[in-house]
Order: structure tokens, then C-alpha cells, then sequence
């Protein structure tokens, strides 16, 4: 999540000092955590709602301005001047008409870039206020978005904290982030391998040579005399 990104990285002004190299860092995938919020899903669910009912409007205004031309072509042969002029200007007009609505409901700032941040913002502020307890309980002085607009080449997992903010939140896995079974680790003993009598090891220990059928010379012809 681009935009949120910001939210994640004003952590990282906490320590701006020469000293700051040695500070504890880590950092989150702030997407990945957003996915696993149910409220998360929700506000997506609604977005597309609305991007569905939008799309089809437009779709509704883009037939009715292909029809406006088909029949401008079809009948042009028999308008006059100041016809031809009025149906031109009744096409442009339901061009503009169509080009702002799309332009209002899905351009830059609009109806659905605002109601997206509408629902998402108190999604990220959840998220915001769990990497900041995080980095408190485990004492970091700066924490990176994986997610935000920061480039990372090179993250080292023992330094993710993607898994606590999730434990923060309540969405943590059972299975990570937990300590290891205590007490009596137990060996299992591999399996011997049983001995052939007759198989001479590398120690030496004699052994029989396996048997093998006596190979019969083929008699040799005698010459007659």
C-alpha cells in the first residue's frame, strides 16, 4: 500500500542522529497485514460495489453516445447544414458529459480515490498504532515498510516484525513466533543394518566368497589315428 507507506516511515524519523547505525531496526509488510484484516476485506468488498455501479453507468452513457453516432451516419446524407450542425453539437456534448463523469468517479482525487481513503484510513491507523506498540515492546528505533515506497533490495527475515504486529492485532499464527518445547529433547536411534555372515568388512573380518558354480572345460576331441 503506496499511501500507507507514510503512515509506516514517520517511524523511522524516531532516531535521526549519528548513533542511529546502532539502534535496533526491523521491518513490516504492511499489505500482508492489511490482507489479513477482516475489516480490511470489507472496505474492498465495498469499493468494488461501487466501482462495479459506476462502470456500468458509464457503460450505459457509452451506448447511448454509439448510438447518437450511428444514427448521425446513417441519416447524414439527408441532414441539412443546420441539422448536421445540431446533432454534431448534441454528440459533443454527450462526449464531454461522458468523459467528466468517468473523470469524477475514477479519475486522480476522485470518487473512488476518496472513498478509498475513507474506508482504508482507520485500517491503516489500526496498523499504524500496532507497529508503534510493537516498536516500543521491542525497543526499535526505526521500522521500514516493506510495502511502502521505499525500495528494500535486500530484507533479512530476522529482522522482520510482520508476525508481531499481527500478534498486536489479534491475527497473529499459532505457529510463529513461539518459543520451542521445553525439556528432554529426544534422538531417534537410526536403524541397524543387519549383518551378512558371509560379507568381509573394511576391517578385515573374514568372510566366505560367495558361491559360484564350477565351470566344466569342454572336452577336447580326440584325434583318430
Amino acid at each position: 500500500m503506496k499511501n500507507f507507506g507514510g503512515l509506516i516511515l514517520a517511524l523511522l524519523l524516531l532516531v535521526v542522529a549519528p548513533e542511529a547505525q546502532a539502534q535496533k531496526f526491523g521491518w513490516v509488510d504492511s499489505e500482508f497485514i492489511m490482507a489479513k484484516m477482516p475489516e480490511y476485506a470489507k472496505a474492498q468488498q465495498e469499493l468494488n460495489l461501487l466501482s462495479d455501479t459506476w462502470q456500468k453507468e458509464i457503460e450505459s452513457l457509452q451506448k447511448d453516445l454509439d448510438k447518437l453516432h450511428r444514427n448521425y451516419q446513417n441519416e447524414e446524407v439527408v441532414l441539412t447544414e443546420a441539422m448536421k450542425k445540431k446533432r454534431q453539437d448534441e454528440i459533443l456534448l454527450k462526449e464531454q458529459e461522458l468523459k467528466a463523469y468517468r473523470n469524477k468517479q475514477f479519475g486522480y482525487e476522485g470518487q473512488l480515490f476518496k472513498k478509498r481513503q475513507e474506508l482504508n484510513k482507520p485500517v491503516q491507523d489500526k496498523v499504524f498504532e500496532a507497529v508503534e506498540k510493537v516498536a516500543k515492546k521491542k525497543t526499535l528505533a526505526v521500522v521500514f515498510d516493506k510495502s511502502g515506497d521505499l525500495t528494500m533490495l535486500y530484507t533479512n527475515p530476522a529482522h522482520d516484525y510482520t508476525e508481531f504486529v499481527l500478534e498486536e492485532l489479534g491475527l497473529g499464527a499459532e505457529d510463529r513466533n513461539q518459543p520451542g518445547p521445553k525439556g528432554t529433547v529426544k534422538t531417534v536411534a537410526p536403524p541397524k543394518t543387519p549383518v551378512d555372515p558371509n560379507f568381509e568388512s573394511d576391517s578385515g573380518t573374514p568372510e566366505a566368497a560367495p558361491a559360484t558354480k564350477p565351470q566344466t572345460k569342454p572336452a577336447r576331441p580326440t584325434k583318430k589315428k
